[in-house]
């Protein structure tokens, strides 16, 4: 993957430099924020099978996705463990958090399907890149490895999303919507300061 992520992605603001600086200090921290990322992806995925169990693409293509985020988890686990880190309690997320408060309300359960997968596309669309990031700039080359291979794993993850909402929306509509969250995402990186002991 070209170290361009953002204009492959389409993000529409990079990460702040210094994020890099600030995770390599806080390496216990950005493990166990990391880990409760894998998990939360694992159980989003569980939540759209069992909100629109009547769209087999959507379930043929999301149940390995569930046991691969949760392997994810097991993965980034026994790194902490080999390091002697303890996981400790799942924190506040606060940018899934603020992209979720820009969901559309009232709105028809076939269109709030297309939200939600464009929301799981940016999560694994930003993730990917926080991922480039720690595969470049950690001075660790075993950590650099560790986080390449999840890189192109969200990258897969991303484009997954994207696919599924081509399946049941119309090219014009994705596109529409995808440019839509883009632009929320902008707002909510510039409301949030960098921090080193969180994965976004």
């Amino acid at each position: 993957m070209s170290t361009d992520t953002n204009s492959i992605l389409g993000l529409k603001m990079p990460t702040d430099p210094r994020w890099v600086d600030l995770a390599s200090i806080s390496l216990e921290e950005i493990l166990t924020d990391h880990a409760f990322c894998e998990q939360k992806a694992a159980t989003q995925c569980i939540s759209l099978i069992q909100r629109y169990p009547d769209k087999p693409e959507l379930v043929n293509a999301l149940s390995p996705i569930v046991t691969e985020e949760w392997g994810h988890f097991r993965m980034v686990w026994a790194e902490m463990k080999k390091r002697g880190f303890s996981l400790g309690r799942q924190r506040k997320d606060d940018y899934v958090n603020l992209l979720l408060q820009n969901e559309p309300k009232g709105i028809p359960a076939e269109e709030k399907l297309l939200h939600k997968l464009m929301i799981g596309a940016l999560i694994e669309a930003r993730s990917c890149e926080r991922f480039r990031l720690l595969s470049e700039g950690l001075a660790e080359e075993a950590l650099k490895k560790f986080y390449y291979k999840f890189m192109v794993s969200e990258a897969g993850h991303y484009r997954l999303f994207i696919d599924l909402a081509e399946q049941y929306f119309s090219e014009k509509q994705v596109r529409s919507a995808w440019k839509l969250w883009l632009s929320i995402e902008e707002k909510v990186l510039e409301m949030l300061a960098p921090r080193g002991d969180r994965m976004h």
